[in-house]
This record gives structure tokens, C-alpha cells and sequence, in this order.
């Protein structure tokens, strides 16, 4: 990964006048009105706004309890049915918050990021996303299939468990601790069994009989259960206390308080605001180059990428198909994945996946929902000729584990092409000195903060006392 671009001298256009901040009619957000800069800003600031493309809050900080808990949760392998695996594998400070393969390794696999192999394990059909921003305002769905939804709004909660959903969810008492869209995806990669749950007859957690027994069983782990007297782990027990005070039998807390803790610590540790790009939006004309310039009017102009990768958080939540080559062992049949259509069972949604948030991109490869590219220049060329990229695609840029798994049946691969839409069949020519300038903007997109985070964000030790740095 080419850092010398992230950590780029500090070129661009001065700043040639104060800024005027004005504030929007209603009130909603605070917009930077620039007068008297050079045309270049003045370029970038218009196609920004066309894009609705703003500055986005930092979130209300959660209490340090909180915090600590969730921390203390997502890298504890306790949450594992046969405690071999943690949040943490697949979504380490040390790769970018992924893991930094195509697709990850489940339970039973040994090592962390790219020397991670499978052991007694499997292949997870799908890239683990990154963290990063995911606890923003905005931010209202999970997965690459968004299979869990939270309405800011109404609060209602759409889930693969149908208790948590809709108005009157049957299972409350958790719901009601799941306050956002990342809360919310915490609860799920303990119910797979390729994931952290293992099979059943292997332990308690596998053998629970639903989703509700599987949470239920891993509290009993946690904080134990007859108000705490019986199995648990004090350290939990201390740690849940302090992040819930106002709970006073242990028997009262359930997942959803896991999963409310662990969001807390993502969002705490993992919010980036503060690359380049942002402080650009905040006012600071200087903070980007000029070639970046350059690179902001190709990507919401020429080069279309901000027809997807629109509003504040330059993705539109939405689900597109793009002809991915297929790598993995595919989700709903061997070597495919019909992505969002399994969801919807529409065929017309065939392959299709939802836009990636691409602040801190730099740092969280492979990219794509397969991992595909494991360069970010060939996943932005990718976007510029899909057909030519699909039909071209060369295996020899994943791991050997992983160059056996790509689908090349031409069947297959002309269905994922005959699921794009007219839109993106065609070929964005763009010179190399256009595609040198994206790509610089791109990279500053990053905050330089989230180039090491090892450091600050994982403990020396959990409170189960299983390893952690493994």
C-alpha cells in the first residue's frame, strides 16, 4: 500500500480570503461559503455541493464503562462457541479493521490477517467490511447486502431475526439496547456457525436451539446466570456493571447490551474524520493539492464515481452490479453469489451490492465484496471498464489459497455482466495523468491518524485470560 501517497507533502492553493460560514435556513447543518479562492476550489466546492456532499459530525462521545466493555468483548474469543476466534479476527486494528484477505477465514482458522490459514476452518463467502465511520449519523445499514437496517427515525430495526424487527419487536428487552445499525450487526456473527459459532455437537453455543438461545447461553458465559452466582466471569460481571449501572440483576442483561458495548468501542476507537478531505470540507482550501483537486472534479465528474458515491458519506446505501469476478466459495451455490437478490429474491437484483464507504479505503483492502483487488488502483480501473475487467481478470494477484476459488464458467460470468445496467457498460477513458490525479484524491481520503492503530486499540489481556494477540 503506497503510504508516501497518503503522507503527501502539503501542496494545493492557498487560501486567498477569509471564509464566511453561513448556516442553512433550517438549521441542519453549517455550511462553508468560500469567497474570493482561485477557480480550482470554486470548481471542487460546486461539484461537492451538487453531490450533497458535506462534513459530517463527530458522534457524541459514550461513556468510558461503555467503552472498556466493548473493547474488553471484541477481542475476547469468549464469544466464540468453541473459543477460537474473536470480533477482533476479522476486523483488527493491525489490517484496516478487515482482515486483509479476499474473503476470512472462520472459526477453526489459525493466525490473524494475512497469515491467517485455515486450520480446521472454512472460507467465508464474503470480504469482512471495515469499521471505520461505521457509528457515524447516516450510517443505517449493515453487511454487503444490508440484511440489517436501523430507522433513525422510527428506531425500528429490520435483522435476519425476526424478534428484533418492526415496531413491537417479540424479543424487546434486546432491541431496545440496539441503537444503531452497528449495534445491531454485532448480534449476528456469533449466530453463524461458519463464523464465530461452530457446529453443533462442538460446544454449547452450536447446540443452541435459535438465534435467542445462542445470545442467551453466551450471557450465561459472560456475567453467568442465577443473578451471577452460578459460572460467568467476574471480570464481566464487574465490566457490565460498570457500563450499566442502573441494571442491578445480572440476570437482567442480554446481548443486546453486548452488542450496544461493542459498537461503542468501534465507534470510539475507529470514528476517522480528519483526513485531508475532511479538513477541506471544513474550510481549509489548502488541505488538499492541486492534483487532488484535480482528482475531486474527476470523481463526481468524468470519471461518475460520485453518482454512487454521493452525500457525506460518499455512498448512496444503495446496491449496484458491477460485474465483480467471483472469488470464494460463493454464498448461495459453489463459486456464486447473487448478493442482494438473496435477500430480495428479485432476480432483477442479481448480483448487485451496496456502495462501500470510502473514507480510510486506502486502508482497508482487498476490495470489492470477494476481495477481489488487491490493489486500490486495479478496483478503480475496475469501475472504468467493468466488462473488459471481469473477462481479464488475473488470479495471480490473491494469495495461492485463494487462486483456485475464482469462478471463470462463462456462464456465469456473462450473467454478471448482463446484470449491469446500461449505465456502467461502457468505457470511462480516462488519460494516466487524469487517473494518477483520482487516485490522489482517493488516497486523501485518509485519515493519517488510522495508519497505526495497534498501538492504543487492543488490550494486553480479556478478561476470560484467552489469548489475544493471535
Amino acid at each position: 500500500m503506497r503510504f508516501n501517497r497518503i503522507r503527501r507533502c502539503g501542496l494545493g492553493v492557498a487560501m486567498l480570503a477569509t471564509l464566511v460560514v453561513a448556516t442553512a435556513c433550517d438549521d441542519t447543518t453549517n455550511v462553508v461559503q468560500p469567497t474570493g479562492v482561485a477557480q480550482l476550489d470554486l470548481d471542487v466546492r460546486e461539484a461537492l455541493a451538487d453531490s450533497d456532499v458535506t462534513g459530517i459530525p463527530t458522534p457524541q462521545a459514550d461513556a468510558d464503562a461503555l467503552v472498556r466493555l466493548g473493547q474488553a468483548l471484541f477481542f475476547d474469543k469468549e464469544l466464540s462457541g468453541n473459543r477460537n476466534i474473536s470480533c477482533a479476527t476479522c476486523h483488527h486494528p493491525v489490517s484496516g479493521t478487515g482482515d486483509a484477505l479476499p474473503v476470512s477465514i472462520g472459526e477453526g482458522g489459525e493466525g490473524l490477517a494475512e497469515n491467517r490459514d485455515m486450520g480446521t476452518g472454512r472460507l467465508i463467502p464474503r470480504n469482512a467490511p471495515h469499521v471505520f465511520n461505521g457509528g457515524v449519523a447516516g450510517v443505517h445499514s449493515m453487511f454487503w447486502d444490508s440484511r440489517v437496517r436501523f430507522d433513525g427515525v422510527t428506531g425500528e430495526l429490520t435483522t435476519p431475526e425476526a424478534g428484533l424487527n418492526g415496531p413491537n419487536p417479540a424479543l424487546d428487552d434486546i432491541a431496545s439496547q440496539l441503537r444503531s445499525a452497528l449495534a445491531a450487526q454485532a448480534m449476528f456473527p456469533v449466530t453463524s456457525g461458519d463464523e464465530m459459532r461452530g457446529e453443533p455437537g462442538t460446544n454449547e453455543i452450536a447446540d443452541a436451539a435459535d438465534n435467542n438461545g445462542v445470545w442467551t447461553a453466551l450471557m450465561a458465559r459472560l456475567v453467568g446466570t442465577n443473578n451471577g452466582t452460578t459460572g460467568g466471569i467476574q471480570g464481566y460481571r464487574d465490566l457490565f456493571r460498570a457500563a450499566y449501572p442502573a441494571v442491578t440483576d445480572y440476570d437482567d442483561f442480554n446481548f443486546g447490551h453486548a452488542a450496544r458495548a461493542i459498537a461503542a468501542f468501534e465507534r470510539d476507537r475507529w470514528t476517522a474524520l480528519d483526513s485531508p478531505f475532511d479538513q477541506y470540507l471544513a474550510g481549509d482550501n489548502s488541505a488538499l493539492s492541486d492534483a487532488e483537486k484535480l482528482g475531486a472534479l474527476l470523481f463526481y465528474g468524468k470519471a461518475r464515481c460520485g453518482e454512487c458515491h454521493t452525500g457525506p458519506l460518499l455512498s448512496d446505501f444503495e446496491h449496484h452490479a458491477i460485474a465483480i469476478p467471483q472469488v470464494g466459495p460463493g454464498k448461495n451455490a459453489e463459486n456464486e453469489d447473487l448478493g442482494l437478490a438473496l435477500e430480495t429474491g428479485d432476480a432483477a437484483d442479481n448480483y448487485k451490492f451496496r456502495t462501500p464507504r470510502l473514507r480510510n479505503v486506502a486502508l482497508t483492502g482487498p476490495w470489492m465484496h470477494d476481495g477481489c483487488f488487491t490493489s486500490l488502483e486495479a478496483a478503480v480501473r475496475h469501475h472504468l471498464d467493468c466488462t473488459s475487467s471481469l473477462l481479464g481478470y488475473d488470479a495471480a494477484q490473491l494469495p495461492g489459497l485463494f487462486q483456485g476459488t475464482v469462478d471463470v464458467d462463462l456462464d456465469r460470468n456473462q450473467a454478471r455482466l448482463d446484470a449491469m445496467p446500461d449505465e456502467v457498460r461502457g468505457v470511462i477513458g480516462l488519460t494516466e495523468t487524469e487517473f494518477d490525479n483520482l487516485m490522489a484524491f482517493i488516497y486523501a481520503l485518509t485519515d493519517t491518524d488510522s495508519i497505526n492503530l495497534v498501538a492504543k486499540d487492543v488490550p494486553v489481556s480479556v478478561p476470560s485470560g484467552l489469548p489475544v494477540n493471535d
